[in-house]
């Protein structure tokens, strides 16, 4: 018998999102709210999830393409609210973000995009604020994004058109400029890093090769003679689960291939180890010449990511600033030291979002405790690495000069010996300096250093 409902009064239905489209949301929310990493969240959403192969690319795509793009978004949200950005409750943001990248970035009908992203914010948000999005989002889809955006053309500051256009802070491209020169290089720098970077592997010598990456469908590398491309999710290798194998950008390879090439002596020190991209290579490496490698890191829980991928290497837990004071020395040491980030803007999406010149002031004084750190534990006849993913003058060539003239008595050491013959313009004053939009890898700087000789 049909339900009665009072005359006038709109019956209730409960939301149905749809749970692809529910979990890109809770996972957007987490990243911007909660400060969690899209890289890390994203991987352990999908393994726990049942949703087949064709919803874990729409959540993958509406996570990291919305945090990507959510900067253009906003200039949209505010063009279309009547109260200042600031005011506007943080879930309606991050919901109309959600539908605006749908509606503008994906290839979905907008009715589509619209209901279904109501249907989210109504689950999440309540009925009365899904109603004000569901309004906002058609006010949003009755133009196109072309007449969205042809105002910027108007726009005469690079910078201020280049940051809505292509959602990043003004002070990133500011710098991008500082290094390129060039506007038109600026923008393809931009561009590059809005697109999704495919996973990349890298095979550690000892225990696997590009031969067994490229047997299960890899396609090798253009510079790295350890790494092949790999479309899918790595995580369902039994190379990378048997930890034979590993997930690495290729310019992190080249860093720790270049540093291995340069290195000296029998007793190598990774300082800041991570989660042990550039340790698990280099680990291999050592073990294949009989060299005794060591790897450090600040956090016992990364230290125990590092010691499942260092086969037994020696992995300490501490500051890396305090090394220096240790009576151990080191004939090779490697500091790839915490920075920005901006070298991987296309993979951790949210970096761009999170930092500012305030952390870049922190975060260059670090470095040079570091640095310090480093000279102090290096043998007379060492060689010291310091390794950035960022590109940012003061993070690479502003803090070569400064070590050159607080340390007199070291000299730089030149890269070019030990690139690969086919890797062009990737050399900064005799630097390691890699560019996504140049090279197709995440903008990595690596400087060389030894004590002078007599």
């Amino acid at each position: 018998m049909p339900a009665l409902v009072e005359p006038g009064r709109k019956v209730f239905r409960s939301p149905k999102p749809d749970a692809a489209r529910l979990l890109a949301f809770d996972l957007i929310t987490e990243v911007n709210r909660n400060m969690g990493y899209s890289n890390l969240l994203l991987p352990q959403a999908l393994g726990a999830s049942s949703l087949d192969e064709r919803d874990r690319s729409l959540v993958t795509e509406l996570v990291y393409g919305t945090i990507r793009m959510q900067g253009k978004h906003d200039w949209i949200i505010e063009q279309i609210s009547d109260r200042a950005f600031s005011e506007i409750d943080a879930g309606i943001v991050d919901v109309l973000r959600f539908g605006i990248h749908q509606i503008h970035e994906m290839r979905i009908p907008d009715h589509a995009a619209v209901s279904a992203t109501v249907e989210v914010a109504r689950k999440r948000l309540g009925e009365s604020k899904a109603s004000f999005v569901n309004a906002a989002l058609r006010s949003v889809a009755r133009i196109t994004k072309e007449e969205w955006f042809a105002p910027l053309d108007l726009i005469e500051d690079p910078i201020e058109q280049f940051s809505i256009r292509y959602s990043h802070p003004e002070w990133i491209i500011s710098s991008y400029f500082d290094l390129l020169k060039d506007w038109s290089e600026v923008e393809q720098a931009l561009k590059i890093n809005n697109e999704p970077a495919m996973p990349t592997l890298v095979s550690w010598p000892g225990f696997s090769s590009v031969k067994d990456l490229v047997d299960i469908g890899g396609l090798p590398t253009e510079f790295s003679p350890y790494g092949a491309h790999w479309k899918g999710n790595p995580g369902t290798l039994d190379l990378i689960k048997s930890r034979k194998a590993g997930v690495q950008d290729e310019g992190s390879q080249l860093v720790a291939e270049v540093f291995s090439k340069a290195a000296k002596g029998q007793n190598w020190l990774d300082m800041c180890a991570g989660p042990g991209g550039k340790a698990a290579l280099l680990s291999s490496i050592a073990r294949g010449r009989s060299i005794s490698f060591t790897a450090n890191e600040i956090s016992n829980s990364r230290a125990d990511l590092v010691r499942q991928v260092v086969h037994g290497d020696q992995v300490l837990v501490g500051d890396g600033r305090e090394l220096g004071s240790m009576d151990q020395k080191y004939d090779a040491i490697l500091i790839d030291a915490p920075c920005t980030g901006l070298g991987a803007l296309r993979r951790r999406p949210e970096v761009r979002w999170r930092r500012d010149l305030k952390d870049l002031r922190a975060l260059t004084q670090l470095q040079r405790e570091l640095i310090a750190s480093g000279v102090s534990a290096l043998t007379p006849s060492g060689v010291l690495g310091y390794a950035t993913c960022s590109p940012h003058l003061a993070e690479t060539t502003v803090q070569v000069a400064d070590l050159l003239r607080t340390f007199p008595h070291l000299e730089q050491i030149s890269v070019v010996p030990f690139l690969p013959d086919n890797l062009l313009g990737a050399d900064r004053a005799g630097a390691l300096s890699l560019w996504t939009h140049k090279h197709g890898t995440d903008a990595m700087y690596l400087a060389l250093f030894r004590p002078r000789s007599g």
